[in-house]
């Protein structure tokens, strides 16, 4: 026999328990987020490797240093200029290698967020990256990004670090070849020649589609993005 009474002291109603249930449509935007990574997560074979960076050098030059995103945008498009793998594309079975270095930068948003394109970011100094990843940012928060710099990236960047985040993992925008994350600089204890002193780290995360960018040439890609962080000076 079944006993219909509720237990003591619960709801009549389970649903009630959560409280007044209020749907809500996603935006444009986040329907294009949640299907994108969808995607990516279905379809892509990746692969992840991780480093940390001493970034004493860059936090030693003081006021007035370009900032870490615009370090981590040169330094990216460094790497991918002399890793041709890196800075490419997997699509039907074939590899598509672009001429142009374009750093996809993530960009939160009202709506969400977006990758706002830096186009030949390997051309252009971190200063003049820093000047422009803060113009881009602002038009792509009040809407007014163009289609192809929403779509024009050969390689994506994210840097969740600027919250704190201490590190991430990235998530390739299909049909790229790579993407990489970046957490926060922290204050941390160093060993160099054999002695512990004070400096400061940051974790990067590479995450790279495994039928295009994979071994020896993955893993050298993320030593230069490492080497030329921490020289800041030559970015």
């Amino acid at each position: 026999m079944t006993d219909s009474a509720a237990e003591p002291g619960a709801p009549a109603d389970a649903s009630s328990a959560k409280g007044e249930t209020r749907a809500q449509e996603p935006s444009r935007a986040e329907r294009t987020i949640g299907r994108r990574t969808a995607e990516a997560r279905a379809t892509i074979p990746d692969s992840e490797l991780r480093a940390e960076v001493d970034m004493s050098a860059y936090a030693a030059l003081g006021p007035g240093v370009a900032s870490v995103s615009a370090l981590l945008t040169r330094a990216c498009a460094l790497g991918l200029s002399r890793t041709p793998r890196a800075n490419a594309a997997y699509r039907d079975g074939r590899f598509e290698l672009y001429s142009r270095v374009n750093v996809g930068l993530v960009v939160d948003t009202p709506d969400g967020y977006v990758t706002a394109t830096l186009f030949d970011a390997d051309r252009k100094p971190a200063a003049d990256l820093d000047a422009e990843i803060e113009t881009l940012s602002a038009r792509a928060r009040s809407g007014e990004i163009t289609p192809p710099e929403l779509s024009g990236g050969t390689f994506t960047l994210s840097n969740p670090g600027t919250y704190g985040i201490a590190g991430a993992t990235p998530v390739i925008v299909a049909p790229q070849a790579a993407a990489l994350a970046a957490g926060a600089v922290r204050e941390t204890p160093i060993v160099r020649d054999g002695t512990i002193v004070p400096g400061f780290a940051m974790s990067i995360t590479l995450a790279c589609d495994h039928r295009i960018l994979f071994g020896e040439q993955a893993a050298l890609f993320l030593v230069q993005i490492t080497e030329l962080l921490e020289a800041p000076h030559t970015l």
